[in-house]
């Protein structure tokens, strides 16, 4: 696919270059020296949150009107790519950006009081949100929520269980998707829900795979009260919500692939440049060579193909069936780059103090997070009309 200069200038400008190299300058400072023993300790500290929203990092998306730098999706996409390429990870971003599926619900919704309780102090780097939605009963099947919302007089009260929660263990406030109505995809709401209320607990820490500095939990709701001025937009309207928000948790998640990809691809090229065998150079042979190019080309495929499709997406287009391919294609040449780097590297690929060993765990999130690649899979076949 071609792309027009006027695409290009859209990750080429002033701006762009100085918001790459921002990020490029904080992961390198804040997050590089210190991801190891995050990884060790299960969870990034509170602080970093307050250190990237004074740098600039956590509203570039936001209007300024709620607390944000006045950007768009692409410049955080950009963030988001910088961070890994600059030697961050998936997880990293997980931890530290987890309003970023927390708080766009609320922003979008207008309302202001639950913007300036919730949102502004979560792009400020004094809340940490989280958003709830899967349960121990069902994974991607929203529709079908079974944690209850009860109305009772000018509150609401919550009943039930969520899993798998991103930043869970640390939260100040869960976005929460709960039964207000009857069965089905019409009877779900949306219900910020402070971590202090009474009967709200952390069921236990979860320990993962990968991701491994981004804490995830299971929470427990046990006759949660909550105001009713806490519900996010009408009652009932919540699954178009969720769909509306899970497009950009899916590109945010198919370019944390693609750059996954692309770190992984710029460590080999290092290591296979400098290790030698049988008196060469990896990087001699020519089968090492081949499988290079072939994974560059495939990266750089997937990334074109992501930047297309976000740039459509910011501009209003549905985007449902690219953005659904987009993720697979990402994560699918994820796969084989992470599974590269680390043959390639040998016994040390293997080694926790190897940056790709992290990154090869860690890839496994992102075929499953924000809708697994079987869910993609069922979205793009429909769209299609099979």
């Amino acid at each position: 696919m071609t792309m027009t200069t006027t695409e290009v200038l859209r990750w080429d400008t002033d701006e762009q270059k100085a918001l790459r190299q921002l990020a490029a300058d904080f992961t390198r400072k804040e997050i590089v020296p210190h991801l190891d023993t995050w990884e060790r300790e299960g969870a990034i500290p509170r602080e970093l949150h307050r250190k990237a929203a004074e740098a600039g990092l956590l509203g570039a998306s936001v209007a300024e009107e709620h607390g944000g730098s006045g950007g768009n999706a692409l410049d955080m996409l950009t963030i988001l790519e910088q961070i890994i390429l600059s030697g961050g990870s998936s997880g990293l971003i997980s931890a530290l950006f987890s309003h970023g599926i927390a708080t766009p619900h609320i922003i979008a919704s207008g309302n202001t009081d639950l913007i300036d309780r919730y949102a502004r102090p979560a792009l400020e780097g004094t809340k940490i949100g989280a958003l709830a939605i899967t349960e121990p009963s069902g994974g991607s099947d929203v529709a079908n929520i079974r944690t209850t919302a009860r109305r009772d007089g000018d509150d609401y009260v919550i009943n039930g269980a969520k899993l798998y929660i991103t930043s869970g263990t640390r939260a100040d406030f869960v976005t929460t998707a709960v039964r207000t109505g009857d069965a089905g995809a019409g009877g779900i709401s949306l219900i910020v829900v402070p971590t202090d209320t009474p009967g709200f607990t952390v069921s236990r820490k979860l320990d993962k795979m990968g991701w491994l500095c981004s804490d995830t939990a299971e929470l427990f709701y046990d006759d949660v009260r909550v105001p009713a001025s806490n519900l996010i937009g009408a009652e009932n309207s919540a699954f178009g919500q969720i769909a509306q928000q899970f497009q950009g948790e899916r590109l945010s998640l198919a370019f944390q692939a693609v750059a996954t990809a692309q770190r992984c691809f710029d460590l080999t090229v290092e290591w296979v440049k400098s290790r030698e065998t049988m008196g060469r150079p990896l990087s001699k042979r020519q089968v090492v060579r081949h499988r290079l190019a072939d994974l560059a080309t495939e990266i750089t495929a997937a990334q074109t193909f992501c930047r297309s499709v976000a740039e459509r997406w910011v501009n209003g287009e549905g985007m449902l069936l690219e953005t659904s391919m987009a993720k697979n294609n990402a994560v699918k040449v994820c796969d084989t780059a992470v599974m590269e780097a680390v043959q390639l590297a040998g016994g040390i690929g293997l080694m926790r103090e190897s940056e790709v060993e992290r990154h090869f765990r860690d890839a496994r999130v992102l075929g499953i997070g924000g809708g697994t690649t079987e869910i993609m899979n069922e979205i793009i076949s429909k769209l299609l009309g099979l």
